[in-house]
């Protein structure tokens, strides 16, 4: 089985996370920083075009001439060493001074424009101006376009990204201190849970009761219902164990003590005698051993999930045959009534064995002249399978012990404890654990007549 870290996990994601949503906020902080380089640079833009369109003046012959304020191109320089650019047009395109391959950007009067471009295979930034200067009769319109390359905004938005990363690196890094930290607290009580239930004997199977947190509490009711599971299981294991032993040491004791008498008998008849009860204590030991491969034909079933749908209809016809010649050997009337055809999941095998189960045991203590039904019916969404006697029953002490052991009690009653000398035993607990894998409901109850004894099994209806 393939094992991991919790810890190293949980540590791998959350840094995952904060790197993904670090580099999330880095590249909004290029974004932003380009913005605000930008922001800064329109301005000084402005601000230099403003200055020389109020230079901007006519001359004696009204035409329009202009002194260049070389200080407001001053304001455009930086560390970066950017170049500077800068033209000023009269109207209809006519070229005052400047630069005159500058590109010159459409601008409404008295507006500005701003746009990015290269000049002479230099990347630059440009704002146009547009203006009039009055003749007193007209205005005349001019344009005043100034550039500067952009690495003095390029550096500076590259210097607000690598102090915006040396900040984000240092605060992942305490994130990943914090996290370590929180990590490793948070599953200091799994680590708890598991020393208490490693320090535990393998007897000790009583719920774990280490305080843990409210997340951890399913997990911790999931291994106490897995241990009473557990505890219920060997109990009943136990018991079954203690019981199937007792029954064969018991048989093969008769058998014992029958041989020695049958050295010891002095004539025919004393021999026959101890011979017809030796083969009954065997008979009772055989079915004893066929009770435990049943069982352990449960388990193999319970866990390779072999199940599917079985007309329990047909089985019980068949099983109702197979024990009719038994039953007129017992004078006992042996017949089915019910369904003819009705489907559940099941084993057939399985099923077949418990429906035995409960005839055998009806035949045997029903008495001489009892009538036995099997019955296959339909009620609400269940189909029930039932074996049906008119014989004594069982005393209130033992129907009391047949209701627990049908509802799987580890520990059946006394009563029902000395096994097949009232009729249930290992019989009825193979019937209960069969009746457990089919998920179905084994019942053991008085009929409406009062007088012997009703088991039946309700299955629910695949069909509902």
């Amino acid at each position: 089985m393939t094992t991991y870290s919790l810890r190293r996990r949980l540590l791998l994601w959350l840094l995952l996370a904060t790197a993904v949503l670090g580099l999330i906020a880095l590249f909004d902080t290029w974004r932003e920083a380009l913005r605000t380089a930008q922001s800064v640079s329109d301005r000084v833009l402005f601000g230099s075009a403003l200055a020389i369109a109020e230079r901007v003046s006519l001359d004696e012959t009204g035409s329009l001439e202009v002194d260049i304020p070389y200080s407001s191109l001053e304001m455009l320089t930086s560390t970066a060493q950017d170049k500077v650019f800068y033209r000023v047009d009269g109207p209809v395109g006519t070229f005052l001074t400047g630069y005159p391959d500058l590109a010159v950007i459409g601008a409404s009067a008295g507006g500005v424009s701003f746009a990015d471009g290269v000049h002479d295979g230099i990347p630059i930034r440009s704002a146009t101006l547009a203006r009039e200067i009055s003749t007193g009769a007209t205005s005349i319109p001019f344009a005043v376009t100034v550039a500067e390359s952009t690495r003095a905004r390029s550096a500076l938005a590259r210097a607000i990204l690598i102090r915006s990363a040396l900040r984000l690196a240092l605060l992942v890094s305490g994130v990943a201190v914090l996290v370590w930290v929180a990590v490793t607290l948070a599953l200091r009580p799994l680590e708890r849970l598991g020393e208490a239930i490693s320090d535990r004997s393998p007897d000790d199977l009583h719920p774990v009761s280490t305080s843990t947190p409210q997340e951890v509490k399913p997990l911790v009711l999931a291994i106490n219902q897995f241990m009473e599971r557990l505890k219920t299981a060997l109990d009943g294991l136990r018991n079954f164990t203690g019981n199937a032993s007792h029954q064969l040491r018991t048989a093969l004791s008769v058998v014992r003590t029958q041989l020695a008498l049958i050295d010891r008998s002095p004539g025919k008849t004393e021999t026959a005698a101890a011979s017809d009860k030796a083969k009954a204590a065997l008979e009772r030991a055989e079915r004893v051993l066929s009770h435990l491969l049943v069982l352990a034909r449960v388990d193999a079933s319970a866990s390779a999930a072999v199940l599917a749908p079985v007309d329990v209809a047909a089985v019980a016809k068949e099983v109702t045959a197979e024990m009719v010649p038994e039953a007129i050997s017992r004078n006992i009337d042996l017949g089915y009534e019910g369904c003819g055809h009705a489907v559940v999941v099941a084993d057939a095998v399985l099923l077949a064995e418990a429906l035995r189960n409960f005839v055998t045991n009806a035949i045997t203590y029903a008495g001489s002249g009892a009538v036995v039904t099997v019955r296959v019916e339909r009620n609400a969404d269940r189909i029930v399978l039932a074996v049906e006697d008119n014989g004594p029953g069982l005393s209130d002490a033992q129907m009391l012990g047949a209701a627990e052991l049908g509802r799987g009690a580890p520990r059946p009653s006394p009563q029902l404890a000395k096994g097949e000398s009232n009729g249930m035993g290992l019989g009825l607990a193979v019937a209960v654990e069969i009746a457990k894998l089919f998920k179905s409901t084994l019942r053991l109850e008085r009929p409406s007549s009062g007088t012997g004894l009703l088991a039946s099994i309700a299955f629910e209806d695949p069909a509902k």
